[in-house]
């Protein structure tokens, strides 16, 4: 597991290109047959992936950063599949995932297994878990029961949907929201005009880009604005204090995720776009 330590905002003004990658960007996602795993110490947020190919993978918990038996112990785990079929194991019970299909483990589960149908078209399993104070049962949800919300339009280029699955009035949890949103051919820009929310910290993870095709991540105050150059299949880490926007080169879609102190998925401090610097 790598542990990653986030500056704050003063220290964010004085980073470079690599200082800014390296405090923010995951990107040695999705490796075929393994578990990898970051630890952030915002929030205490562990972004992760798992590529079941030969073998399932098990995930544990690290004795060194997490001090828990089992990686659930006092957590919960949020999980979307974006590659083919599998399934995941969870304490002795099977919950088949197709594409874009969520896994929602509460606190206290023990066992936690993903598994592929087809090593040669493996599942691709992303997650992202945050510490929890109530335990809440394990839920599945198929990509066809997500709640969609179609925003924007092709004009301003942020024709999208955003699919809801942990939140307040879908899947319960203790503190974690998570979905997926897809933007449509000829639409490049996400979360613009920008906000902020205090009140917890996002991770963006981007994926469907196609070859030689990326995102420009920006972040930062919206009154010391940086990006992040962000290719397929990688994540980057937002602060509470950082808003949070992407253009691409091409559609593409990502899933969000936060954890803190409010699940109101309205909750945010909209930046106005002549305050942006």
């Amino acid at each position: 597991m790598e542990v990653r330590y986030s500056p704050n905002f003063e220290g964010f003004k004085k980073l470079d290109t690599s200082g800014l990658r390296d405090g923010f960007l995951v990107n040695k996602l999705f490796e075929p047959g393994k578990i990898y795993l970051v630890y952030s110490d915002v929030d205490r947020a562990i972004v992760g992936s798992a590529v079941p190919t030969d073998k399932g993978l098990k995930l544990e918990a690290s004795k060194k950063e997490m001090s828990a038996d089992y990686f659930a112990e006092r957590r919960e785990v949020g999980i979307i599949n974006i590659g083919k079929e599998g399934a995941i194991l969870v304490d002795g019970k099977e919950y088949k995932m197709e594409h874009k299909d969520a896994l929602y483990i509460g606190r206290g589960t023990k066992e936690i297994e993903f598994t592929s149908k087809n090593k040669n078209e493996p599942a691709q399993y992303y997650f992202v878990s945050y510490p929890s104070h109530k335990e809440f049962p394990t839920t599945h949800s198929k990509f066809s029961d997500a709640e969609p919300n179609r925003l924007g339009s092709l004009k301003d280029s942020n024709h999208r949907t955003i699919y809801k699955y942990i939140h307040p009035n879908g899947i319960k949890s203790s503190q974690l929201v998570m979905g997926l949103t897809e933007l449509e051919e000829g639409s490049v820009w996400n979360t613009m005009p920008v906000h902020t929310h205090q009140r917890r910290s996002e991770i963006y993870m981007y994926f469907n880009l196609e070859n030689n095709s990326l995102v420009f991540h920006f972040m930062g105050t919206p009154f010391e604005t940086r990006h992040i150059v962000v290719r397929d299949r990688q994540a980057v880490i937002s602060p509470s204090w950082s808003f949070h926007s992407g253009s691409g080169t091409q559609n593409y879609s990502f899933i969000w995720a936060m954890g803190g102190e409010n699940q109101a998925f309205d909750d945010m401090d909209a930046v106005k776009m002549d305050e942006l610097m």
